[in-house]
């Protein structure tokens, strides 16, 4: 070898080890600013503003117990807390609710904040924060200097920063209140789209098809107030729309995954069925699962204002400094969306002459004109100019204007009310707290030490003057006999106590047959399928034991309950439809035939094959029946039918029961519709080219929990995702579960008994990938074992004095 070449491979070899070199000290780097955005959990910090020392126990799942002799010092530890586990969840609960999101990641997130910065929650924040009472103030100012002071400990910004190249912004006082009107979007969010729905129908159907369209209730309502609702379908007009039964040959019989996103699961038995005397109450809360969790699971312990020591356990929402739900030892506590109809669409008139003046019921008004400014990271600022009238701010859709009378934006829609729960001595305490809590209205179900239980709604109720009436948008002319101007009087809420069966349960479903119904309206509920298969498996557990108690275990079972209750149905119309003639030839339907029957275990298991052909069907009847339905709604409002109708289901079923002449369009005849929905879930199943036969539920049903940052960076998805679970469980069973959505905590509590409680989440306690509590506890979640509601004993300890 000559020396040319030797001198080119030694320089070769150099250059080689100096890019390996280069690379390594690249990948410490980055390895050592990951490790430096990890939260301390051990030692001693000293902190302004404290009266007396905060500790912050970890056990082995890093839930925490901090606990400190005055309540604001234990709301600056918490702050600490939830800045060094969770700040970039925060950051985004607070942007997301004031329309900054853009500002952070870009021009993606633009259309977002059009939208929300539209009601301008941010000048609403702040002036809700100045009519606070001083405690709620106090209690806020000191959570936000804990959040500021545990971020400025890090030792590197947050990773999602890192990777953003940008700085984290601090926290203020007011953002606490975003992050509370950041869940006014998740849980009230697609009022709009139901009320644009529902009036393109009005206007593009008759009265009767209307009545049948959107019927206002079924069989399967299950009231708290009577075993059903009375009521009588009414009768089928001679024809139907013209854009009715026609499906979009392009569209296929998808999960409809945002369709089963109806939040949650509470019930509760009464002392008189519990084995410790106490009231058990369960929760499991359905929203959309993540990376880190939306809850945060704590105890927190400290001297009331009595002088008496407080505990108080469940989960928070990092941003607040409060116990969402849980117990407090002499009351636990738990919520479901009440679907209520706390909006109104109210099409006002606009004068010719002067785009900003508009006519309402009290003559014409001068909307008030705000131009918003909305910061975009990497690109020019970009201006939006809001117009608002006394009725709230103005929308235009379809060449329509229209004011967004919204409970969100009143006075008292959002505050630290709920805290009070720390203090509530027995259930009548608990619901005065949540008739006045400023939060998204909400099923309350509490019980106390004692064993009482009851129900009521959390959060501001509208007064209305009109009596029970399904929601539409309707002219400002109208708005003294629809509308409503304020909130009602936590005196007059609908309440119910003490059930003679001592049993209560809700799931999103309508609450109540009587009179104080049409205090709640509807907003979109649920089916009833679900809270009636819990309401029967509350009854089942008093059989389960001689003494016809029963314990924190069963009541955990509950929700775990994935029976098909609801499917079974669909599937004995499906068999019924695949006749000997329907099948001949066609092997495939042949083979979907069988594995119905055969394949059929009566529940949504992961190895199910026959629930997810029998849930194929369904999905198939609706787009067969409501595609072409679905693409104008889309194009006009950005919506869909089962948003205008969660009830569609029933309509399909008394369609095909009744089978009412100049309703069927678009098929041969009515066993062609069920064909057509059979072929469609066959497509669906054997999409990818595998056998019909191994088409699982639960192959369908997998899980996709991961962090935002998975998405945008996919190399790095293993480290940011849970695994790709196989989920048992669907709609309309307690055990509600989709890809991205469901049982965001399971809990079940006595009050008094809390040792004995269960607490369970898809997620662990840290946000960040690298920390042992990123994902602690998802196995068990996965696998419904129960999980201890208490914190156990203590790994690490992180120790706050005074300074």
């Amino acid at each position: 070898m000559s020396s040319s070449h030797r001198t080119l491979r030694r320089w070769l070899t150099r250059i080689a080890l100096g890019l390996l070199i280069l690379l390594l000290l690249l990948a410490m780097s980055l390895w050592l600013f990951l490790r430096g955005s990890l939260a301390r959990l051990d030692g001693e910090v000293a902190a302004d503003g404290l009266a007396a020392p905060v500790s912050i126990a970890r056990d082995a799942r890093g839930v925490p117990l901090i606990a400190g002799r005055q309540r604001l010092d234990v709301a600056y530890a918490t702050g600490y807390l939830h800045a060094q586990e969770r700040f970039f969840q925060m950051d985004l609960l607070r942007r997301v609710a004031a329309g900054e999101l853009a500002e952070l990641v870009g021009a993606a997130a633009l259309e977002l904040d059009r939208d929300h910065r539209l009601h301008r929650f941010r000048a609403r924040a702040e002036a809700t924060l100045a009519t606070l009472p001083a405690a709620e103030r106090q209690l806020l100012a000191r959570y936000a200097a804990g959040v500021n002071d545990g971020l400025a400990a890090l030792s590197a910004r947050p990773f999602e920063y890192g990777l953003l190249r940008q700085p984290p912004r601090p926290w203020r006082e007011a953002d606490s209140l975003l992050a509370i009107w950041a869940m006014y979007f998740d849980l009230q969010g697609n009022l709009q789209e139901r009320e644009l729905a529902r009036g393109w129908l009005a206007g593009h159907a008759s009265a009767e098809q209307l009545a049948v369209l959107l019927p206002e209730a079924s069989a399967y309502d299950a009231p708290l107030d009577a075993d059903s609702v009375s009521y009588a379908p009414p009768p089928w007009p001679a024809a139907a729309p013209a854009w009715f039964g026609r499906p979009e040959p392009d569209r296929r019989a998808a999960a409809f995954d945002r369709h089963d996103a109806v939040g949650s699961n509470n019930w509760a038995l009464a002392g008189s069925r519990s084995a410790h005397g106490a009231a058990l109450v369960a929760n499991d809360m359905h929203l959309g699962l993540r990376l880190p969790n939306t809850w945060f699971h704590a105890a927190l312990a400290f001297d009331g204002a009595d002088g008496r020591p407080r505990r108080v356990a469940g989960v928070m929402l990092p941003g607040a400094p409060v116990i969402v739900a849980g117990s407090n030892g002499q009351v636990a506590w738990g919520f479901t969306n009440s679907y209520g109809d706390y909006l109104d669409l109210v099409e006002l008139e606009r004068d010719a002459r002067d785009p900003r003046r508009f006519r309402t019921a009290a003559g014409w008004e001068t909307a008030r004109s705000t131009v918003e400014r909305i910061a975009v990271h990497g690109a020019e600022p970009v201006e939006l100019t809001v117009l608002e009238t006394s009725l709230g701010p103005l929308r235009r859709v379809g060449g329509r204007v229209y004011a967004v009378h919204w409970v969100a934006h009143m006075p008292g829609a959002v505050n630290l009310g709920l805290a009070a729960m720390e203090d509530a001595g027995d259930l009548a305490a608990a619901q005065a707290v949540a008739n006045r809590a400023g939060m998204p209205g909400q099923n309350m179900l509490a019980g106390d030490r004692a064993g009482r239980i009851g129900w009521t709604i959390a959060g501001p109720l509208p007064s209305r003057s009109a009596g029970w009436a399904q929601t539409f948008p309707y002219p400002a002319e109208q708005a003294a006999r629809l509308g409503w101007q304020a909130l009602r009087p936590a005196a007059d809420y609908p309440r119910l106590l003490d059930p003679a069966a001592g049993q209560l349960a809700t799931a999103n479903a309508r609450q109540l047959a009587g009179a104080d119904a049409a205090k709640l309206g509807d907003g979109g509920f649920d089916l009833g399928a679900r809270v009636r298969q819990i309401r029967g498996d509350l009854a089942a557990l008093g059989q389960a034991r001689p003494d016809g108690k029963s314990d924190e275990r069963a009541l955990h079972d509950v929700g775990l309950d994935d029976r098909a209750l609801f499917m079974a149905a669909w599937r004995d119309r499906a068999l019924a439809a695949l006749d000997e003639a329907a099948v001949a030839g066609r092997p495939a339907r042949a083979e979907f035939r069988h594995l119905l029957r055969e394949g059929w275990t009566g529940h949504a298991g992961v190895d199910a094959v026959g629930y997810r052909l029998a849930r194929g069907f369904l999905d198939g009847l609706y787009v067969e029946s409501f595609g072409q339905l679905d693409a104008q709604l889309e194009t006009a409002v950005q919506a869909d039918f089962a948003q205008a109708n969660p009830r569609w289901p029933v309509l399909l079923a008394r369609l095909l029961d009744e089978r009412p002449a100049g309703w069927l369009t678009g098929h041969a005849d009515w066993r062609a519709l069920q064909l057509a929905a059979i072929d469609r879930a066959i497509a669906e199943a054997t999409r990818d080219g595998q056998p019909l036969a191994a088409a699982s539920w639960g192959q369908r049903n997998t899980a996709d929990i991961a962090h935002p940052f998975a998405r945008l960076l996919p190399p790095l998805r293993r480290w940011l995702a849970a695994p790709a679970d196989a989920l048992a469980g669907d709609r309309h069973m307690p055990r509600v579960a989709a890809s991205g959505f469901g049982q965001s905590e399971r809990m079940v509590v006595a009050p008094g008994h809390e040792e004995a409680g269960i607490l369970s989440m898809p997620g662990g306690q840290s946000g960040h990938p690298l920390s042992p509590y990123f994902l602690a506890g998802h196995a068990q979640w996965v696998r419904g074992e129960p999980v201890p509601f208490l914190p156990g004993p203590a790994v690490h300890t992180l120790r706050l004095v005074p300074r």
